[in-house]
């Protein structure tokens, strides 16, 4: 009896063939981010050198503080570009020395031929969404407080004017807040029940206690309470008094670029609670977070297109498709970012605003995979 060998699984569903092109595809992948993120870093230092030097910024702050988190951040941002310009590159150069030519002769389909390419988007779609929606927010909030703090980049720190619903039938007004000194002035909080007011409480001063083990926690100063029990009104006044609400400083405060600090699970209880509170200032949050899912998948879409492209051979060389690579990379950057500021500005529901460049570039890959040769 011949003894039964028991074989890989990963050799029966990806052939010699097949785990060559993943390992040209990553492999490229990565060469790419190394040398644009290396060629964006010589430009932002040239560019920030005075102000590091003028506000005494540490070197080790400089490469663990900033751009340690700078080179993730800008890799999972320009990722669609990445992997654009990696099938392109490693693509073109398979098919200038035949060997598509070869792969197609041999009885592959192009349908087959894109098996690799997929698994490879897949691997690449998923580690960035992975840091998009868990890691790199982590780090933008230790990227952002270098760039306040050495990059004089100003970050709105006061409210006027906020009014939200901290609770069923609870409404919390006021009329000026500082978040540095987590304080706010001119403060209301009225209570109804069946559309009635049962209680209303005044304070000149509400202060967050940032101390405290527990959240939501804030102390009144001079304050009066006053409560309605039909036509019965109680009065209640004192100096300082300790108090449960349910709100905390990012409700109060938006600065430029806090959603980006938040990880995704983050993401959606704050907007499931904003949402709950009849807030509209949310929209920023909701464009954050489905943008992170839709710039990973964006990687297949692009890995199509990118190979459909650069799969024939042409004398021309892989210049022509380098040059269309760029251009369809771009202008997917440049109508995601549209795409963004009409949700923002323009009232567009977030969630469409955000797929719009994919469904649109689903159809060129739809498009260029039809006529690419079989």
């Amino acid at each position: 009896m011949h003894k039964l060998k028991i074989q890989n699984p990963v050799k029966l569903f990806l052939t010699r063939i097949d785990r060559y092109i993943i390992s040209k595809f990553i492999g490229t992948y990565i060469y790419s981010i190394f040398l644009i993120i290396s060629i964006s870093i010589v430009f932002d230092f040239n560019e920030n050198l005075a102000k590091f030097s003028n506000n005494h910024a540490p070197w080790k702050a400089i490469i663990f503080d900033y751009y340690a988190n700078f080179i993730p951040y800008y890799a999972s941002l320009f990722s669609p570009l990445f992997v654009f310009i990696a099938v392109i590159f490693f693509t073109s150069k398979l098919a200038g020395n035949s060997e598509i030519i070869a792969m197609l002769a041999s009885g592959t389909s192009f349908k087959r031929l894109l098996r690799p390419y997929l698994i490879s988007a897949a691997i690449i779609a998923g580690l960035n969404f992975y840091l998009s929606a868990f890691l790199i927010p982590k780090g933008n909030v230790i990227r952002q407080n270098f760039e306040t703090q050495y990059k004089n980049k100003r970050k709105n720190t006061s409210a006027t004017n906020v009014q939200l619903q901290v609770g069923p039938g609870v409404i919390a007004f006021m009329q000026s807040y500082d978040n540095l000194t987590k304080r706010g002035y001119g403060f209301t909080l009225d209570k109804f029940e069946d559309k009635k007011l049962v209680s209303h409480m005044t304070a000149n001063v509400i202060q967050y206690d940032t101390i405290s083990d527990s959240r939501y926690q804030w102390r009144a100063i001079n304050y009066k309470i006053r409560t309605l029990k039909g036509l019965r009104e109680h009065i209640t006044t004192g100096t300082e008094m300790d108090t449960t609400i349910i709100m905390e400083p990012m409700d109060l405060v938006y600065s430029k670029g806090q959603q980006e600090t938040f990880t995704s699970p983050e993401l959606k209880r704050y907007i499931n609670k904003q949402q709950e509170r009849g807030s509209v200032n949310v929209v920023q949050y909701e464009v954050e977070y489905h943008k992170r899912i839709a710039t990973s998948f964006a990687s297949f879409i692009l890995t199509i297109i990118g190979a459909s492209l650069s799969s024939r051979k042409r004398k021309g060389g892989m210049g022509l498709y380098l040059g269309i690579g760029l251009g369809l990379s771009f202008s997917y950057i440049l109508l995601q970012t549209v795409s963004s500021t009409f949700a923002i500005n323009a009232s567009a529901p977030p969630f469409l605003a955000v797929w719009i460049p994919n469904i649109l570039y689903a159809l060129i890959a739809y498009y260029c995979y039809r006529q690419a040769p079989n």
